[in-house]
């Protein structure tokens, strides 16, 4: 087992190194926007993860009563959130994360125990600094730009679902089925892409996270 958790780790790490100054920049403006604005006596909820995060502009809007950090950075994949756990999301000491990432690593055809293996790093990372912190999973979405990848990503919500059965402190948010009409993903919730989501969108994934925030 001691082997095993090592060939993982060194694999993590090299990873790591090779994507050391990946996102540096736009990490840095996302710190210096907070860094004026975060109040540490505040309790903070931090949401991170690929563009469907970052894109998601009134979450602040949304829930009023939180200090709310929108940490996320686009075309990011779980190593690259790994990569910056430190920045995006231990510095502001949250209360609750909500952790959306596996959409661009399935689109670029990494293999689902590496997604996994990534995820379980960071997860421990959190729990290592704060051992009361809550941590929510959010499924992938299905769009139109990569619903031939449908089957990939319906694997991989469902380990992401087994992976928050097994943890008190592990929540799972299921995006995909409300995303859906007639079993096909619904062309209303996107903008011209096919991929990112329009308000229309965003409010399904309100109407669902919101229990999770409250």
């Amino acid at each position: 087992m001691r082997f095993v958790y090592f060939i993982i780790s060194m694999t993590v790490f090299f990873c790591q190194s090779q994507t050391s100054t990946r996102f540096k920049n736009e990490v840095g403006l996302i710190n210096q926007k907070y860094d004026s604005i975060w109040n540490a006596s505040q309790e903070t909820i931090v949401f991170t993860g690929s563009s469907s995060i970052k894109m998601w502009k009134n979450i602040q809007e949304l829930f009023p009563e939180y200090q709310i950090i929108n940490s996320g950075f686009g075309e990011s994949q779980t190593i690259d959130l790994l990569n910056y756990t430190d920045d995006l999301i231990l510095k502001y000491k949250p209360k609750k994360i909500f952790i959306y990432e596996g959409d661009n690593d399935i689109s670029d055809k990494k293999r689902l125990k590496d997604i996994l293996n990534s995820f379980s790093i960071i997860i421990s990372k959190i729990k290592k600094e704060n051992t009361e912190a809550q941590i929510i999973l959010i499924s992938s979405k299905p769009s139109i730009a990569r619903w031939h990848l449908k089957r990939k990503y319906m694997r991989f919500n469902k380990k992401l679902k087994e992976m928050c059965e097994d943890d008190d402190h592990l929540e799972f948010v299921n995006v995909w089925d409300i995303m859906l009409e007639n079993r096909k993903v619904n062309k209303e919730l996107f903008i011209d892409d096919g991929l990112h989501m329009n308000d229309e969108g965003y409010k399904l994934w309100y109407s669902v996270i919101k229990n999770h925030v409250q």
